[in-house]
């Protein structure tokens, strides 16, 4: 993994759960705006664990734009009927974020 900064798009509504033993999990799902060639656009998905993710839940919307920081990983997404690899999810599991006015 790599401790790396983005600033990024917020492109679906901030999603909560809890885990076990009443850990706070947020999930965001955004977009990078500067890549320019629209069919290579991908998603990424967020994780903030805490209460900074009850903070995003509360006050950021989907079309806001983020700074964020945190580590990048690979997560390796299956085809279920044929149980193989078919291509990998990037994620970031945030440790600062800010918003991007």
């Amino acid at each position: 993994m790599n401790y790396s900064s983005f600033i990024v798009k917020i492109s679906e509504d901030p999603l909560q759960r809890f885990l076990k033993e009443n850990i706070l999990l947020t999930e965001i799902i955004v977009k990078f705006p500067q890549v320019r060639n629209q069919k290579i656009l991908r998603t990424v998905k967020v994780f903030i664990w805490g209460n900074v993710g009850e903070d995003i839940f509360k006050y950021l919307k989907k079309n806001d734009y983020l700074l964020i920081e945190g580590y990048i990983s690979l997560q390796k997404n299956r085809n279920l009927s044929q149980n193989f690899s078919t291509d990998n999810q990037v994620q970031i599991s945030a440790r600062k974020i800010y918003p991007f006015l």
